[in-house]
């Protein structure tokens, strides 16, 4: 942003109040002013001073004294214009810069090696609750699986696991959640199933790997896989979902509870989440939540947290006048997945808005659910939702190069629209052949 000199132009700064800037400050105090006055002023407005120099003036004359002051602060964007107006009422030449505070997000699909922070609440280790918290040999697999998480970087061939007999066994939920499947899952899900039983490995005496798996959505919607140690922060997992990464556990839940995890496991991620990645209208959902997080605030995070929770985790939809499950967290829970279809729980209509502040549950059913008509108004709603995240600068997903491209010019923008509007008289041309 160019310096401003002036109270109208200094208006153009405030526009994300509430966030913390970066300011960098020049002005020459006039005749008889002291230093104490304009650190006053900082002070007042509770100003961070990071660094702060003095300077002769280039050209001095009568109204400022021989001194130009260059300080830099931190101060909260809505108090940027009256620090400002303030500093006008004692100095000359008030000139100001700001720089937004942006956290660090990945921008390329290997960035991603940095986003793999796993949160223990559901450490079979550490919490008592877990189901293998007194399986020792449950723990070491645990440990073994994840190490081969932890050691994945962005190009390696997705490892394979081969799965104990125990662990197959466990698997074997599968007979009994795909029993519900023709009565309570959305059209979409079920076309991918069977997709899935056909092509990848899909039975009940065998888990699929990650590689075979990869493969298939790749084809169908440009989704990759990639392996997870555990439960991912929220800002790291989301932010996988902007580049089409899904990124999955391998282990799975401990033998004695195979109808419920307290956490993600392959029969969750499988299961659950895989079939639906392979709708092209749901992957395009996901990967909007995941744009949307990227540069976020934490409490911007948290709400999309929650919104992703009661959509993609434990959405349902209406289809032919009947509820149907497209949610995760349903389609990998034979409990809750009759529960929520019972019509016993509260049902609210597809808002974001509410959605997103609405509390929830980890551990038991979920006593409120959302309803979307169709996944088409859902992706609508939540792009409009999206729009109203406060960033300084907008992003734009390059599916030719899988990356993340920052709009700070002008001139990206218009190659963009370039691009689009090329794409757009090409398929018009064919629209005409074919009509």
């Amino acid at each position: 942003m160019e310096p401003s000199d002036n109270a109208e132009e200094t208006l153009a700064l405030n526009t994300e109040n509430g966030r913390k800037v970066t300011l960098s400050l020049t002005f020459a105090l006039r005749q008889g002013r002291t230093a104490g006055v304009s650190r006053a002023a900082l002070n007042m407005f509770e100003a961070k001073i990071a660094h702060l120099e003095t300077r002769l003036v280039k050209t001095p004359n009568k109204a400022v004294d021989g001194l130009e002051f260059l300080v830099k602060c931190e101060i909260l964007n809505d108090e940027v214009n009256p620090l400002i107006n303030s500093l006008k009422r004692v100095a000359e030449d008030v000139k100001a810069n700001k720089e937004e505070k942006v956290l660090w997000f990945p921008k390329k699909r290997r960035d991603l090696d940095s986003c793999h922070h796993v949160i223990t609440k559901y450490d079979p280790e550490m919490d008592h609750d877990h189901p293998g918290y007194s399986d020792p040999e449950y723990q070491k697999r645990r440990a073994f699986i994840a190490d081969l998480a932890f050691n994945f970087r962005h190009g390696d061939p997705l490892p394979r696991v081969a799965y104990t007999a125990e662990e197959t066994a466990t698997w074997k939920v599968y007979q009994k959640l795909t029993s519900l499947y023709p009565t309570h899952a959305c059209d979409q899900y079920l076309d991918a199933f069977h997709q899935l039983e056909k092509y990848c490995g899909y039975q009940a005496d065998s888990i699929p790997q990650l590689q075979d798996v990869s493969t298939f959505l790749e084809e169908r919607t440009g989704f990759k896989l990639r392996p997870a140690a555990g439960l991912l922060s929220a800002r790291d997992f989301l932010a996988g979902l902007a580049f089409r990464i899904f990124q999955s556990t391998q282990y799975i839940r401990h033998w004695s509870s195979p109808m419920h995890s307290p956490e993600p496991d392959c029969c969750h991620e499988l299961l659950g989440h895989v079939p639906m990645l392979a709708d092209e209208e749901f992957a395009q959902f996901s990967q909007d939540i995941g744009i949307a997080s990227l540069g976020a605030s934490d409490a911007d995070i948290e709400k999309l947290t929650t919104l992703y929770w009661f959509t993609v985790e434990f959405g349902i939809c209406k289809q032919r006048g009947s509820l149907k499950a497209y949610g995760a967290g349903l389609l990998s829970s034979y409990g809750e997945l009759m529960y929520a279809l019972s019509k016993k729980p509260e049902y609210k209509a597809f808002d974001p808005d509410m959605m997103a502040v609405q509390s929830y549950q980890d551990q038991t059913f979920q006593p409120v659910y959302f309803v979307a008509e169709h996944f088409e108004d859902a992706k609508a709603q939540l792009q409009k939702y999206a729009l109203k995240i406060e960033k300084p600068f907008p992003l734009h997903y390059n599916p030719f190069t899988c990356s993340i491209e920052v709009l700070d010019s002008p001139q990206k923008v218009k190659e963009i629209i370039t691009h689009l509007k090329e794409e757009l008289t090409k398929l018009c041309h064919v629209f005409e052949k074919l009509s």
